[in-house]
């Protein structure tokens, strides 16, 4: 077995047989950029105490020498993240390697040298870690998950617009009810993704950095008169963050569980979406456009199967499986603090990475998707006796009594009721003409309400 890892070699899929889909959120998810990330925590923690006037002991880093600690933090490199490894390895501690690899790094820079001293001034490692990771999964949420997310609500969007006028028989229970449009059909899933994203853009990751037990101890022991508190929240709202005020050692994670809900919640809408599209393709709604080349089925030629759906509904699973666990784990620790969620922090990228991968799948099966219109009529042609609740909510407007009933002896369980049947019954009844005529109108087809409107109002 080849030691060197590849797609080959690799344990889980994420990094192996899909590495190159999931491959965006390993600038945040990857051992290499929680390293970047705590170096750059590091560093923004280091200027923000040089800038503190009241701090007098610490020196005052000029403009120039800012600029110097901000590149080592935007250029740090693989091989420097291997230099801060190799600490780790004499360390056993990876926060502590980071802060000693920084030290070294800054110490060749005159301007920057008299402040190494205050690398990693009273902070405890997971004031650094806290506000890494939530740095870490806001960059993978705003610019790797929602965008994939836009992606699959624009393509199903743009589908709701163009099958707006497509009649399709629904099934309720799994038996022929009231017709709507399949455009309709795929505006409820744009609806419900849109509200979801809509939330996750909004949710807060929350940061903190006041010491070993939240309450900035070590930092009054060399500076009693300092707002450690203020100076706290400026930093991290700089980060982008929201800084929170109650904390043990660690953050209590709660922000981080909120997103994974929120995700979990779209991963569900779309294992709604995607069973639902595996059942039409199962029944002739859909045929699949095929691919030169592609093999359905290794021993039955004629197959086309629904693979990205499929695909996309199992990868659907395993991420609400994992983030599930992260989200009802992280907020628990023991105390002020148990190491429970060190090892978990770290499988939040193979959450999202499956959850990426989904959402590719998904969109790549909308792409096959070839309408038959034969098949959608034909259902429709033979289920006329859908038509049983208008006329029976008709015949209740006019004040005949037992609408409902007669048209459930005349409908119900029956099966081959015909176009012919419902109008010898319609004329049959006495209401005014206007009304009969109405019904004898009245088409499966047509007979949609406002699914039309509803579809192409979907993307407004």
């Amino acid at each position: 077995m080849p030691e060197e890892l590849s797609a080959l070699t690799a344990i889980s899929p994420i990094d192996g047989r899909y590495h190159s889909k999931t491959k965006p959120l390993a600038q945040f998810f990857s051992e290499y950029a929680l390293i970047k990330h705590r170096v750059l925590v590091e560093v923004e923690w280091l200027k923000s105490l040089s800038m503190a006037d009241e701090l007098e002991e610490i020196y005052k880093i000029s403009d120039k020498a800012i600029a110097e600690i901000d590149a080592v933090a935007a250029n740090f490199s693989e091989t420097d993240a291997e230099a801060v490894k190799t600490i780790e390895r004499t360390t056993n501690h990876d926060v502590k390697a980071v802060e000693y690899w920084l030290r070294e790094a800054l110490k060749t820079k005159e301007s920057i040298a008299p402040t190494t001293p205050f690398i990693h001034f009273a902070c405890t490692s997971e004031d650094i870690n806290n506000l890494s990771y939530a740095l870490m999964l806001k960059g993978a949420r705003d610019k790797v998950i929602l965008p994939s997310l836009t992606a699959v609500t624009s393509t199903l969007g743009d589908l709701a617009m163009e099958y707006a006028e497509i009649p399709m028989l629904s099934r309720t229970h799994g038996q022929p009810a009231s017709p709507t449009t399949l455009g309709k059909e795929l505006a409820n899933v744009v609806f419900r993704l849109n509200r979801q994203k809509e939330a996750l853009t909004k949710l807060d990751l929350q940061g903190k950095i006041n010491g070993a037990v939240g309450n900035f101890n070590a930092h009054l022991s060399a500076y009693p008169n300092y707002d450690w508190e203020s100076h706290s929240k400026t930093l991290i709202k700089n980060l982008g963050l929201e800084p929170i005020p109650y904390t043990t050692q660690i953050e209590p994670h709660d922000g981080i569980a909120e997103i994974f809900d929120c995700i979990m919640r779209i991963n569900t809408i779309l294992i709604d979406l995607n069973r639902d599209l595996w059942a039409y393709i199962s029944v002739g709604y859909f045929k699949q456009k095929t691919k030169e080349g592609e093999v359905g089925s290794s021993t039955m030629p004629h197959k086309v199967n629904p693979i990205d759906f499929e695909n996309a509904e199992g990868n659907l699973g395993l991420a609400n499986s994992i983030l599930g666990h992260l989200s009802r784990k992280l907020p628990v620790s023991r105390w002020q603090r148990d190491l429970t969620d060190s090892t978990v922090l770290r499988n939040m990228g193979v959450g999202l990475g499956y959850g990426l991968l989904a959402y590719d799948s998904c969109i790549k099966g909308l792409s096959k998707l070839d309408l038959n219109l034969d098949k959608l009529d034909a259902d429709l042609e033979q289920c006329w006796d859908v038509l049983a609740e208008p006329i029976q909510t008709v015949m209740k407007k006019y004040g005949i009594e037992n609408a409902y009933e007669e048209l459930k002896q005349l409908t119900r369980g029956q099966g081959g009721i015909t176009k012919a049947d419902l109008h010898v019954f319609i004329k049959s009844l006495d209401i005014p003409d206007d009304a009969k005529k109405l019904l004898l109108n009245l088409t499966p087809q047509s007979y949609t309400g406002i699914a039309q409107k509803l579809a192409r109002n979907i993307n407004r």
